[in-house]
C-alpha cells in the first residue's frame, strides 16, 4: 500500500509517500480501506520529534479516517466487514488500509460525506472529554475556547452550541472572528487587538464564564483564570504557549477554581472503548440526523500530505484539513 512515513524529524518536507505492507488486524481490530484521514496538530508535532508515538503504535502518522471495513479481525464483530466507519486511530491513518481497535469506531451514517466522518474522531472525541467529561460542561453555562477556527475550536462551538452553551472565542484576525461567528460563536474577540480577559468580563458582566477550553497555556493560564467565573473550571489540551505557568494560589482558592487536563493518545484502548460509547449514545444521534457536522477547510490528496501540514502550521485554516487516500495506489 501507499503510505505517508516520515523520513526524519523535520519540516512538512520530510513526509513522504513509501511503499508499505498492509497491516493485518489483530485481536479485536479491524482493517479499513481508508477513504480519507484527518490532518491534526498533533500530526505535526509527531513529524517534528516532539511527540512520539506510544508504544505498539504505528510509526505513521494520522490520528483519524474514515473508510470501508476490509477484514475483521479475531474478537471483533464479523458484521463490520463491508460497512463505512470513521474511526481514532493511535497512527497510522495516512495510508490506504489502517488497523483500528474496532470499539473506537462509528458507523457513518447516511448524509455524512466520508471525507467530514474522517474529520470527526479527533476533534469530537477530545472536545466531547474535556468539554463536557472533565469540564462538567452544563445548559445554559458560558465557555471560552481559545483558537476558535481549529479544528478543535470549531468543534467546540458546534458541540457546545448544540448541548446549550454560549461559547466565546479567541482568534488572530478579525476576519477569523467573523468566520467563528458564522460557526456558531456567541461572541469572538481577536486576541491580538482586545484583551480577552477585560472583554470577558464585561461580556459577562464581571462574572466570567464558568468553562475555558485552553490550548495555550503559558502565560495564558493566569489570564484564563482571571476570567472564569467562581467554581469555574480551566480545561488545558496542549501547550503552544508553553508548558509552564505561574498562578496566583491564592486566588484560585477564593475563587473555588478547578484547573484540569488531559491529553488523549496515550489514553488506554479500554478508556477510549468507553470515550466512544459515550459519544454514540450522546452526540452520534446529532450526527445521523444531520445536526452536527464539523467545519471543513481544505482536502489535500495523500501524496500533498506536507502541503496539507504546512497550511495547518500557518494558521490558515478555518476547520478541519482532510487528506483524500481512496484510489492513490
Amino acid at each position: 500500500m501507499t503510505a505517508i512515513a516520515i523520513s526524519a524529524p523535520g519540516g512538512p518536507e520530510v513526509l513522504a509517500a513509501r511503499d508499505c505492507a498492509v497491516p493485518d488486524p489483530g485481536e479485536g481490530e479491524i482493517l479499513v480501506r481508508v477513504a480519507f484521514a484527518g490532518v491534526n496538530r498533533p500530526d505535526a508535532l509527531q513529524r517534528a520529534g516532539a511527540y512520539p508515538p506510544p508504544p505498539g503504535a504505528s510509526p505513521l502518522p494520522g490520528l483519524e479516517m474514515s473508510g470501508e471495513v476490509v477484514a475483521v479481525g479475531a474478537g471483533a464483530p464479523q458484521d463490520l466487514l463491508g460497512t463505512s466507519v470513521c474511526a481514532l486511530t493511535n497512527g497510522g491513518a495516512y495510508a490506504e488500509y489502517c488497523a483500528v481497535d474496532w470499539r473506537h469506531c462509528l458507523p457513518v451514517p447516511r448524509g455524512l460525506a466520508m471525507a467530514e466522518a474522517a474529520a470527526l474522531p479527533e476533534t469530537l472525541f477530545t472536545v466531547w472529554h474535556n468539554v463536557f467529561q472533565r469540564g462538567m460542561a452544563r445548559d445554559g453555562e458560558t465557555m471560552l475556547v481559545h483558537g476558535g477556527t481549529s479544528g478543535i475550536g470549531t468543534m467546540a462551538v458546534k458541540l457546545g452550541k448544540l448541548f446549550g452553551l454560549t461559547v466565546v472565542v479567541t482568534c488572530g484576525t478579525d476576519a477569523k472572528c467573523e468566520a467563528a461567528r458564522e460557526i456558531g460563536a456567541a461572541q469572538a474577540i481577536n486576541y491580538k487587538t482586545q484583551d480577552f480577559v477585560e472583554v470577558v468580563r464585561d461580556l459577562t458582566d464581571g462574572k466570567g464564564v464558568e468553562l475555558t477550553l485552553d490550548m495555550v497555556a503559558g502565560s495564558y493560564t493566569q489570564r484564563n483564570l482571571d476570567c472564569i467565573a467562581r467554581d469555574g473550571r480551566l480545561v488545558t489540551i496542549a501547550t503552544l504557549g508553553g508548558r509552564e505557568a505561574t498562578i496566583n494560589v491564592g486566588k484560585m482558592m477564593v475563587m473555588r477554581q478547578t484547573m484540569t487536563g488531559s491529553t488523549l493518545r496515550p489514553r488506554s484502548a479500554d478508556f477510549k472503548a468507553l470515550l466512544a460509547q459515550d459519544i454514540r449514545e450522546n452526540v452520534w444521534p446529532a450526527v445521523a440526523e444531520g445536526d452536527l457536522r464539523p467545519a471543513m477547510d481544505r482536502t489535500f490528496a495523500l501524496r500533498e500530505a506536507g502541503s496539507a501540514h504546512e497550511r495547518m502550521e500557518a494558521g490558515e485554516h478555518i476547520g478541519k484539513i482532510v487528506l483524500e487516500v481512496a484510489g492513490e495506489g
